[in-house]
C-alpha cells in the first residue's frame, strides 16, 4: 500500500505476478492426477487382453505394448489385480524387464471369474467353464440325442453349465454359445442348422439367453458359428497368434466349416454369413448336399465320406468324428484307408486352394479331422494347395494344425469375456 491507502504498483500497470498460488498448484497436481488415472482406466481394457493372449508376461512389455510410464502402468496391473482377473508377482524370475532389477511378472488369476461355454454338435453338447487367458477350468460333456426343438436341447445345455457353477463357486461373467450353422446377424438366428434337425432360422441367440437367465446366471448370452469361435480362439491362444490375416477350415462331428480373422478381429461379412466354405464345389459330380448342389466340400471332406470311402459303415456307438479319427490313427496302412485320406486331401486342397486365392491369408489353419489328414500327409496337401493356387506358387501359405483342445468351447467363452476385455471397470464394477 502506498501512503494514501492504495495498492503499490509493481513495474507498469499491465505487469501481473507469475507466482503460482498454493491453491492453483494444488489444482493443477489434482487436474494432472485425474489425467493419469483417465489415462490409466482407458488402459485397462487393452492392458486386460494383453495379458489375456499372454503378449505381455510382465509389467515392463505391458508398459511398452500400452506406450504409457510405468508408473501408470503399475497402477493399471493393481487395478486389474483387486478386480480379481490378473496376479502381479514381484518376486524375481526369470521374465525380467529390460534392464536393471526384474520387472514384476503378470498371469491371469487362475481362481478368477469365470465365462460358461458351451457348445452344441450333432452327437451332443458340451458345457464348460473358461476363465482368462482361453484356460478350461471344468466340463460337463453331455451324450445326448439331440432333438428338433433346440429349446429343450439349450435347456440342458445350461443346466450343465449352472451345475458346474454352482459346484466351483466361481464368479460368472457371462455364457457363449458355439452351434454348427452360420448365425445371423442382428437377430441371432441359427439360419441353416443342417446336421441337427432344427428348423432353419431358430432363435438360438434369445432362446440361450432366457435359459441362462432362467438359471440365474448374471452376464450377457452370446451366440457364434463353433469354426468362427475356433478361429477366434486359436487366434488368440493357439495356432493362429500373430497372423493378420487367419483362414481356419474345419471339420467337426458332421460337415465343413471356414472362418476368417483379419488383424484380430473375425470377418463375419454384412450379417454374419461370410465364409460359408461348406458350399464351395470341389467335385461337380460327387456327393449330393444339403444344400441342394453337388460336391460340395461340405460331403467330400467331413468324417462320413471319409468312412465312407474308406469302405467302412459308421456305428452308433461314439461319434463319426472319433470313428474317422481312430480309422485314420489305427489303420492308415490299409490301402484303403489310405485311398480314402488322399481323396479327401485332395478335395480339401482344391477348396483351399480356391480360398487361398479370393482372400490371400498369410497363415491357414485346420481342425477337427482335416488337421489329421494333415498330420498323416502334410505333404501332399501342401502340394495340392501351391500347385492349384497362385500365391501357393509365388511363396507357399503355412498349413497348420489347430493346436487347442475344444477350441470352439474357448472361443464361445471369448464371446462372453469380450465385455470384459473392452471395459473391465464397467463390466465388473470399480474395485474394492
Amino acid at each position: 500500500m502506498n501512503g494514501n491507502g492504495a495498492p503499490r504498483r509493481v513495474g507498469n500497470a499491465s505487469t501481473v505476478s507469475t507466482v503460482p498460488t498454493a491453491a492453483s498448484a494444488a489444482d493443477r497436481a489434482a487436474a494432472a492426477t485425474r489425467t493419469r488415472l483417465e489415462r490409466g482406466r482407458g488402459a485397462l481394457g487393452p492392458a486386460l487382453e494383453l495379458v489375456h493372449t499372454g503378449r505381455a508376461p510382465t509389467r515392463a512389455v505391458l508398459t511398452a505394448e500400452l506406450g504409457v510410464t510405468r508408473a501408470t502402468a503399475g497402477a493399471v496391473a493393481a487395478e486389474l489385480e483387486a478386480l480379481g482377473l490378473i496376479r502381479v508377482d514381484s518376486r524375481p524370475g526369470g521374465a525380467g524387464g529390460t534392464q536393471g532389477r526384474p520387472s514384476h511378472r503378470l498371469a491371469v488369476e487362475e481362481n478368477g471369474p469365470v465365462a460358461l461355454a458351451a457348445q452344441v454338435h450333432p452327437d451332443g453338447f458340451r458345457a464348460a467353464l473358461v476363465g482368462l487367458g482361453g484356460r478350461i477350468v471344468a466340463t460337463a460333456p453331455g451324450k445326448v440325442t439331440v432333438s428338433a426343438d433346440p429349446a429343450q436341447v439349450l435347456g440342458a445345455v445350461v443346466d450343465a453349465g449352472a451345475a458346474l457353477l454352482a459346484e466351483s463357486g466361481r464368479r460368472c461373467i457371462g455364457a457363449g454359445l458355439a452351434v454348427p450353422s452360420a448365425v445371423a446377424e442382428p437377430e441371432g438366428t441359427a439360419l441353416n442348422p443342417l446336421h441337427l434337425a432344427w428348423p432353419a432360422g431358430s432363435p438360438v441367440r434369445a432362446i440361450f439367453a432366457e435359459r441362462v437367465k432362467a438359471a440365474g446366471i448374471d452376464g450377457p448370452a452370446l451366440t457364434g458359428n463353433d469354426v468362427n469361435l475356433a478361429a477366434l480362439a486359436e487366434h488368440r491362444h493357439g495356432a493362429g497368434r500373430s497372423a493378420q490375416h487367419l483362414l481356419c477350415v474345419a471339420t467337426g462331428h458332421r460337415g465343413v466349416g471356414g472362418a476368417l480373422v483379419l488383424d484380430g478381429r473375425l470377418h463375419t461379412g454384412s450379417a454374419g454369413l461370410a465364409l460359408e466354405v461348406g458350399h464351395l464345389t470341389v467335385n461337380p459330380e460327387g456327393r449330393a448336399c444339403h444344400c441342394g448342389s453337388r460336391g460340395c466340400l461340405d460331403v467330400e471332406a467331413d468324417p462320413l465320406a471319409f468312412l465312407t470311402a474308406a469302405g467302412r459303415t459308421p456305428g452308433p456307438e461314439v461319434s463319426l468324428l472319433q470313428q474317422a479319427r481312430d480309422l485314420l490313427h489305427a489303420e492308415f496302412a490299409d490301402p484303403a484307408v489310405r485311398a480314402a485320406a488322399e481323396e479327401l486331401i485332395d478335395r480339401l486342397g482344391l477348396g483351399l486352394a480356391g480360398l487361398v486365392n479370393i482372400l490371400n491369408p498369410d497363415r491357414i489353419i485346420l481342425g477337427g479331422l482335416h488337421r489329421e489328414l494333415l498330420h498323416a500327409d502334410p505333404e501332399r496337401l501342401r502340394a495340392v494347395v501351391a500347385d492349384r493356387s497362385l500365391w501357393g506358387r509365388s511363396g507357399g501359405v503355412p498349413i497348420l494344425p489347430c493346436t487347442l483342445d475344444h477350441n470352439s468351447l474357448v472361443g464361445a467363452a471369448e464371446l462372453a469375456w469380450q465385455p470384459v476385455l473392452d471395459d473391465p471397470l464397467g463390466a465388473l464394477g470399480t474395485a474394492a
